[in-house]
């Protein structure tokens, strides 16, 4: 029986087991670009860190005033993105580790991901993840996105797992959001540091403002033990 007992754990994709966040950045660029809006910079691209890509184009074409149709925006990113995160899309070696610890304790698993399936699935199995995290839920397979709880919700569903029993890993404000709105723990590793003050990380059960470079597999996993013993 593993030390962490009936606890299953929920991890987001994009920014908390994989820095793919600067993919999602170029394919951004592009596309605007090619629709004349120039000099997308990485500011404008964190503000929709967090968010799903469908929601994302949605915000594009009204703020932008793009001409394009949502479905248009949303396949040409999604397309742009595939090949980006193809060829290159590092895994935080922390992170790998805490998966692989938690697949030898027996832990139940999920990836909860405002990614399409297509994306998501593109990254694991190119980093080797999939080996590990088979259950994988796609905002695109819900009703809502983040910051709605529907991803995690659902990820619970397919695990057999009680909410109460979960803990999510998190690297946005939205996905911190989600994780409280599901009656779920959350473990917050913000990706933007200066968003680390923001009122949806209060809800946290552990938050490490320093980021991925504060993560361990080692001190997660202790965290997760004492987690499992008080609950």
């Amino acid at each position: 029986m593993s030390k962490l007992g009936a606890l299953s754990v929920i991890f987001d994709l994009d920014g908390t087991l994989v820095d793919s966040e600067p993919n999602y950045y170029e394919a951004g660029r592009q596309i605007l670009a090619e629709h004349g809006v120039p000099d997308f910079t990485w500011t404008e691209h964190e503000r929709y860190v967090g968010i799903s890509t469908l929601e994302t184009v949605g915000l594009w074409k009204r703020e932008y005033g793009l001409d394009a149709s949502v479905e248009e925006l949303f396949a040409a990113k999604n397309r742009r993105y595939l090949k980006l995160a193809r060829a290159n899309t590092p895994v935080y070696p922390e992170m790998r580790k805490f998966v692989e610890l938690l697949d030898s304790e027996g832990v139940a698993t999920a990836v909860a991901s405002g990614s399409s399936p297509q994306a998501i699935g593109a990254i694991l199995r190119g980093t080797g993840l999939d080996a590990f995290l088979r259950t994988v839920v796609s905002a695109d397979e819900v009703e809502r996105g983040k910051p709605a709880p529907d991803v995690f919700l659902e990820a619970a569903r397919r695990l057999g797992a009680d909410p109460a029993h979960c803990v999510v890993l998190e690297d946005a404000a939205p996905g911190a959001a989600a994780a409280h709105a599901a009656g779920m723990r959350c473990i917050a590793i913000p990706y933007v540091a200066t968003q680390a003050d923001a009122p949806e990380f209060t809800t946290a059960s552990l938050l490490l403002r320093g980021g991925q470079a504060e993560f361990t597999a080692r001190s997660a996993y202790d965290w997760l033990v004492r987690s499992a013993s008080s609950s």
